[in-house]
């Protein structure tokens, strides 16, 4: 068997978590096997363990990866000049471009995190809970400014991250429409919906 090839842009332990997403998404956590990971990177099972300690390291790997990801780009459109309007354009856009180019990667923390073990299923809920809380916040500062409709905060940003989680039936159906077109066509139906 042969080794594992690192990139340039990725170490060993990430081409190993890479090619673990997209197992886990096409056939959960549970049911994937480190053996399949092993055919699928190339290298024999126990080779595997020189770079990863679990397939569980490998889940929490890709979910904190990814939150880590969402996490630090609000905190740099939190810290920016625009109004909420252009903050949430901006968010949507980040989120569209991840589901995009890490969609397998995304799928998982969508879906397998559930298989997480404590403490951190419990540190990735809060996570989650926190990024939602700074999502409505944005929100309910662009009503106070008259930016935003005046709606349900919580409201909004469901229907937002509704909307992107959606990507994933887009994915599967492989229309024939740019990533550009997509991105614009989403940021301005969605945030037609509550611009004042």
């Amino acid at each position: 068997m042969a080794k594992i090839k690192s990139t340039n842009k990725a170490t060993k332990k990430e081409v190993i978590a890479i090619k673990a997403a997209s197992l886990f998404k096409a056939k959960g956590f549970n049911a994937t096997s480190m053996r399949e990971l092993a055919d699928l990177v190339g290298v024999e099972a126990s080779s595997l363990y020189n770079h990863i300690g679990s397939k569980s390291e490998l889940l929490h790997s890709i979910c904190f990866k990814i939150a880590n990801e969402f996490t630090v780009h609000l905190a740099q459109v939190e810290n920016s000049n625009g109004n909420s309007v252009k903050k949430l354009q901006d968010i949507i856009s980040f989120h569209i471009r991840i589901m995009l180019k890490k969609f397998d990667e995304v799928f998982v923390a969508n879906h397998e995190w559930k298989h997480l073990q404590e403490p951190y299923l419990s540190n990735f809920l809060n996570q989650r809970r926190s990024y939602e809380k700074r999502l409505i916040a944005i929100v309910s500062e662009g009503i106070k400014n008259k930016e935003i409709i005046n709606g349900e905060p919580p409201i909004i940003i469901f229907t937002i991250l509704s909307a992107v989680r959606g990507l994933e039936l887009w994915h599967r159906s492989k229309k024939n429409i740019s990533e550009q077109n997509l991105e614009e066509g989403m940021i301005t139906q969605l945030t037609t919906g509550f611009i004042k």
